[in-house]
């Protein structure tokens, strides 16, 4: 049910247009009376990501009504220097591996810890204190910038920083992937399941040529296996 008080709550959900992040949208739509977005272009190998999240929020708006009674603006951040600075197969073309340090070259250094300062910033101005975001201790590739205790450092940090309390609300956080997609539909029904398959984009090579029973994507990428594992997992239950 949405959250009922007495002062509008408001909230900033990181919205990439991918699954994870159009899951978290919903959950934040259902709890909050208002909702931004914050997308960030950082010169992404998969950046058709950046369209596609368009497109993801007009469905929402078109879908589900009461929730597009709450969705408000969306703020997209150029970061293309992080992207200049990252040797990495999301910001260049490269193919994906595991680096002698354990981590895949997918990982892009700093990406979250940046990602929930701008947002911090965005909100200090538009006046929300709830960030919303999709990192997963679960399934999340080794990322260290998506483990629960560097989060919660961060979000000190910020709240320090800004002179202000800032809470990260992170839903997927100890979900797997199949986990995810049951989550959806106690959101948002069918339809919201069918609309992140359809809508959203994972894949990191920037695949969208080929629609899976999961989803658009290569099918042989780490986000790929992921979603297609995960998708299968939910179908089976």
């Amino acid at each position: 049910m949405p959250h009922m008080s007495t002062q509008m709550t408001k909230a900033g959900v990181l919205f990439s247009g991918g699954q994870d992040s159009a899951t978290v949208l919903a959950w934040a739509l259902n709890r909050f009376d208002h909702v931004e977005t914050v997308g960030f272009s950082y010169g992404q190998r998969h950046d058709v990501e950046m369209t596609v999240r368009k497109r993801a929020l007009l469905q929402v708006r078109e879908q589900f009504p009461d929730w597009a009674e709450r969705l408000g603006e969306d703020h997209v951040v150029d970061l293309v220097g992080l992207g200049a600075i990252s040797e990495t197969a999301l910001t260049r073309d490269r193919e994906i591996e595991t680096l002698d340090s354990g981590l895949p070259n997918t990982f892009v250094p700093g990406r979250n810890l940046i990602f929930l300062t701008y947002a911090a910033a965005i909100g200090w101005r538009r006046g929300f204190s709830d960030l919303v975001a999709g990192m997963c201790e679960a399934d999340f590739s080794g990322y260290p910038d998506c483990r629960k205790e560097t989060l919660d450092a961060q979000m000190t940090a910020i709240s320090l920083g800004l002179d202000r309390p800032f809470t990260l609300h992170a839903p997927l956080m100890t979900r797997s992937k199949a986990d995810a997609w049951t989550f959806a539909e106690e959101l948002g029904g069918k339809p919201l399941v069918e609309l992140i398959r359809v809508e959203t984009h994972t894949c990191y090579v920037g695949e969208r040529d080929a629609l899976h029973e999961w989803g658009y994507g290569c099918g042989e990428c780490p986000a790929c296996d992921l979603r297609a594992k995960g998708w299968a997992e939910y179908a089976r239950s």
